[in-house]
């Protein structure tokens, strides 16, 4: 006993253990006897709860602010995605629109093969139209070394479009019958009068001030009723005879009213073309 109370060290270790442990018995004993807590104790605590929220409402707002603005870049996102989707399908429609027009228009194309046994046929494609010269001219992309010439008549949806106007080697102009030129090289055309006992009526095809297709210089005309199919007659020697024009819708007097105006519903696909075929009259031997 008297060497342990010598050992200054162990000690104080000693008595620091012994007041720890009193302090704590006291401190466990007092707070279950106290309703409330130290005031010092409160006030710690109120400190560090209101220290709390005022860190907590920035953070909070932050926090809000960047999930809001993360929503609203995901729905931007999320918009523009739509918006492509909603575009390309628009695209997609009209593709396949122009691809099925396109599809008529070859099948077109070989029924002439059938139909048009007695000519020589060559098909081609739309390489260009110039919106100032819509209703004059297109151009193709054969010409005079596909066997292509100045004259030959075309035709696209199974009626006559116009004639070729030029041809260089690889490519061809070809003239509208909706030209409003007045030099344009019009096309001779036929119709029959069913009820003059099979009368075959002449004339040609001009352009109206309203732009539509019509059949003039006819002699009393107005026999023709609406539905006759009108054809290329091959009198002006530049065309072959027998290729289809359009239908009569309806007959009318000219301005002047010294012959008939018989408008005319056009065959073929003059709006918009994307395959035609040009037409040589074979020569008989």
């Amino acid at each position: 006993m008297k060497k342990f109370l010598q050992n200054k060290k162990l000690l104080s270790t000693f008595i620091v253990i012994i007041v720890i442990f009193t302090v704590l018995g006291g401190s466990v004993s007092l707070r279950n006897k106290r309703n409330a807590p130290l005031l010092v104790q409160s006030l710690g605590n109120d400190i560090v709860a209101l220290g709390t929220r005022i860190v907590d409402v920035p953070v909070g707002l932050i926090s809000g602010g960047l999930n809001s603005a993360h929503e609203i870049l995901n729905a931007q996102d999320e918009n523009n995605h739509l918006k492509r989707q909603i575009t390309n399908l628009g695209q997609t429609k009209v593709r396949n629109a122009s691809l099925e027009k396109e599809n008529r228009q070859l099948k077109a194309a070989l029924n002439l093969k059938d139909t048009l046994s007695g000519y020589t046929l060559i098909n081609a494609s739309v390489i260009s139209r110039a919106p100032d010269t819509w209703s004059d001219l297109l151009t193709i992309n054969k010409g005079s070394s596909s066997g292509i010439k100045k004259n030959m008549a075309v035709m696209c949806g199974g009626g006559v479009i116009g004639r070729i106007v030029e041809a260089d080697a690889a490519s061809s102009k070809v003239e509208l019958i909706t030209t409003t030129d007045e030099s344009a090289n019009r096309f001779s055309v036929q119709a029959d009068v069913a009820i003059a006992h099979g009368k075959t009526v002449h004339g040609i095809i001009t352009v109206t001030a309203n732009n539509q297709l019509a059949f003039t210089q006819v002699v009393d005309g107005r026999k023709l009723k609406a539905g006759t199919k009108v054809y290329t007659s091959g009198m002006g020697g530049n065309s072959p005879k027998g290729l289809l024009i359009g239908t009569v819708t309806q007959t009318t007097r000219d301005s002047v009213g010294l012959s008939d105006q018989i408008r005319i519903k056009p065959a073929g696909d003059i709006s918009d073309p994307s395959v035609v075929t040009v037409i040589e009259r074979q020569v008989a031997n």
